[in-house]
């Protein structure tokens, strides 16, 4: 069977679904390469991936192209559920013999579910990781013989034994070569990245035990497992030989400084290339291991600060305090390394006062940029069974009609609407500030380039906040 790899159209503003680590629209346009997409349409003749956000695909465009596939692998999320049942029927409708195949952490944790919820729209669900799945069903082995996955067969349920996860990385292909060959390389964009950008795994899974985080607990597991240095070599190789126009390479591990020596086998490697990259790593990674990746042409870390209480960092088990944070952004700057931090408004312990605490953190390390989510509690997560619990999920819809996301979380003494309205209260208190201001504007004077995209990203994030504004009107 010929596969369609589809990551399907949803709201005119959400950016970011690409990479499903953010699943809700953002601020100022953000683009993740479907890159889990990707791994399975490098092992099958024939197979194409669509990233209909990133292409501008309307569903029309979406249907038209199914026409000439036999299977559609879709990725979805717990927010985009429902709609994705709905492309997936609007396929159908074309194409009646079609197989239609959800993959991600939420169809993972609730097949059954998710299938009743498709109503016989959805003939399969892959729970976890689905590289092998999807090339053995392809290849037309019996679905009773293929592991991981969950299915109907006369009203019921059969579920397959569970698939372990890949400990072979080396032997999965290189996914840049699909992106080559089936994406807008230039559409991919970050604001806080050189652009474009092209982004790859050296692992899988990550070690941690943050109660919130989706991936590790849902679907790539909390063990790492790691690609050897010299197959990440060869596919950087290949990216700098066939995809001239990048200006910056990003390793979208979980955490790419969870094995240190991993890391820095990687930099030594690369070097010679002459790169510009970036990681996601944790606010505990040593100043020796900095310095390496530095070396190695490391520029940019992306880290999850997450808050800046020490107990609200103990009560979701981050395994990092506020001192060690300091030391890791003071270590940053001193090798010259710039820092985009991510923090979660909303998480167990906030108040109104560890807000601000966290906001006058962040001002504190005087990040390059920032980022303030909503605290998201996805089926899976130990995060989401702990509200269960404790009665602080206040609805099962977590974006609004437009894609926004919504905080669905209400705490006795801090509700959701003071947690939603916290998030553009951190942006405003951290990016109007004069220092951050003369910054911005001593960069806009001198380079034309960087001009051009401060005032497009400043326009983005007032009319997002404006179009945010109005999706709260729900909040209670």
């Amino acid at each position: 069977m010929k596969p369609l790899f589809l990551n399907p159209p949803t709201f005119e503003d959400f950016d970011g679904g690409a990479g499903a680590r953010y699943q809700a629209s953002r601020e100022v346009t953000s683009f993740w390469y479907p890159t889990w997409l990707c791994f399975p349409a490098g092992m099958i003749e024939g197979s194409r991936v669509v990233d209909a956000p990133v292409q501008k695909f309307t569903l029309e465009d979406c249907l038209t192209i199914a026409k000439d596939f036999d299977m559609v692998v879709m990725y979805t999320s717990t927010p985009t559920l429902r709609i994705d049942i709905e492309t997936a029927r609007r396929i159908k409708e074309v194409k009646p013999g079609i197989v239609t195949v959800l993959t991600g952490p939420h169809v993972s944790i609730l097949p059954e579910e998710s299938l009743r919820a498709g109503n016989g729209i959805i003939d399969i669900v892959c729970r976890g990781e689905f590289d092998y799945t999807t090339k053995e069903l392809c290849e037309g082995r019996e679905w009773a013989r293929v592991d991981g996955i969950s299915f109907l067969k006369e009203g019921q349920v059969v579920h397959t034994p569970d698939r372990p996860p890949i400990q072979d990385l080396d032997a999965l292909p290189f996914v840049a070569p699909i992106y080559k060959r089936d994406l807008p390389i230039k559409e991919y964009v970050i604001p806080h990245f050189k652009n474009p950008y092209v982004s790859i795994y050296s692992s899988r899974g990550c070690p941690s035990h943050c109660i919130y985080c989706l991936w590790p607990q849902t679907f790539s597991g909390r063990t790492m497992r790691v690609r050897s240095p010299e197959n990440v070599y060869e596919e950087i190789k290949w990216i700098v030989d066939n995809i001239p126009e990048m200006r910056e390479l990003s390793f979208d591990d979980d955490t790419f400084t969870a094995d240190r020596k991993h890391a820095r086998a990687i930099a030594a490697l690369i070097k010679p290339l002459g790169i510009s990259w970036t990681i996601n790593a944790r606010a505990n990674t040593d100043f020796e291991t900095l310095k390496a990746l530095r070396e190695g042409g490391l520029r940019h870390v992306v880290v999850g600060f997450e808050s800046g209480n020490d107990q609200i960092l103990k009560n979701i088990k981050k395994g990092v305090t506020k001192a060690q944070a300091l030391q890791f952004s003071k270590d940053c700057k001193k090798l010259g390394l710039s820092i985009h931090g991510a923090f979660i408004m909303g998480l167990p312990g906030e108040s109104k006062e560890t807000v601000r605490e966290t906001i006058e953190f962040a001002k504190a390390m005087d990040l390059n940029s920032i980022q303030a989510s909503l605290a998201s509690p996805y089926p899976g997560t130990e995060f989401y069974n702990l509200c269960k619990k404790e009665g602080w999920i206040s609805s099962d819809d977590f974006l609004d009609d437009s894609g926004h996301q919504k905080c669905i979380i209400n705490y006795p003494n801090y509700s959701n609407a003071e947690i939603f309205n916290s998030v553009e209260e951190f942006y405003n208190k951290f990016y109007f500030r004069p220092k951050y201001i003369a910054r911005s504007i001593g960069r806009m004077i001198v380079d034309s380039d960087e001009r051009s995209k401060l005032l497009k990203e400043g326009k983005q994030y007032l009319q997002y906040m404006r179009k945010r504004k109005d999706s709260c009107s729900d909040c209670t």
